[in-house]
């Protein structure tokens, strides 16, 4: 059974996911670099190039691949979660957590991501930073449908946030 880790751009999934590989003795994987490793070109790069249409192609591809996987911990990208077959791939092997954060600290690591190079391609024509409210209050329901445990990001460190999600999925998976 595989672990899935869902919620918006800088929610923690990245940080999150590789602490709990390593605990867990699984494989890390996400969406968004299998994305760039199949397509040679980061997510900036193929947005600008194709448009957001090509990209959500590549992305439910790469979900269909990695969700055929055992054991492995997948965090995905923000906007997976709108694709009702990319919920059905993970699903069918898979346990979803979804990493909730609000607006304000959103922001706030973006921010942060932004000054160390890390640009996110803006999802609705404006800075990516001011899209988050918008964004984010369409798919909370999305990420609400699919998840089968939420955790809140805001006050807890990656560690912290890991431990009760390995928890968590242990008692779903009667381990």
């Amino acid at each position: 059974m595989n672990l899935v880790l869902t919620g918006y751009r800088c929610s923690g999934k990245s940080s999150v996911g590789r602490i709990l590989a390593s605990r867990m003795n699984m494989v890390f994987c996400d969406t968004d670099a299998l994305v760039q490793e199949r397509t040679g070109k980061d997510l900036a790069t193929l947005v600008a190039a194709y448009g957001w249409d090509h990209f959500r192609e590549q992305e439910q591809e790469a979900v269909a691949v990695l969700a055929r996987l055992d054991d492995r911990v997948i965090a995905t990208g923000g906007g997976v979660i709108l694709d009702r077959k990319n919920v059905r791939n993970l699903k069918a092997n898979g346990w979803i957590a979804w990493l909730k954060a609000g607006p304000r600290i959103l922001e706030k690591r973006m921010r942060k991501e932004r000054k160390k190079g890390r640009i996110r391609p803006s999802l609705s024509g404006v800075d990516p930073v001011e899209e988050i409210g918008k964004v984010l209050e369409k798919r909370i329901p999305f990420y609400a449908e699919a998840a089968d445990f939420e955790i809140d990001t805001e006050s807890l460190s990656p560690d912290v946030v890991a431990e009760e999600i390995r928890k968590a999925f242990e008692i779903a998976r009667g381990a």
